[in-house]
């Protein structure tokens, strides 16, 4: 839970960070993100499994 928190801190300072900034947010569309994310998950876990097989 800590990480989680922590994690949703660091996005809304650099948020403000950014908006400050005027910079455009540095996240892609939601749907498009949140796919994204699970990939890179996804492919650290496949890699770990592959590793393990040889």
């Amino acid at each position: 839970m800590k990480e989680i928190l922590l994690s949703l801190l660091a996005g809304i300072i650099v948020g403000m960070l950014f908006k400050v900034l005027k910079l455009p947010a540095p996240a892609p569309p939601v749907l498009a993100g949140i796919v994204g994310i699970f990939g890179v998950y996804l492919g650290g876990k496949l890699l770990e499994w592959v590793m393990k097989l040889t």
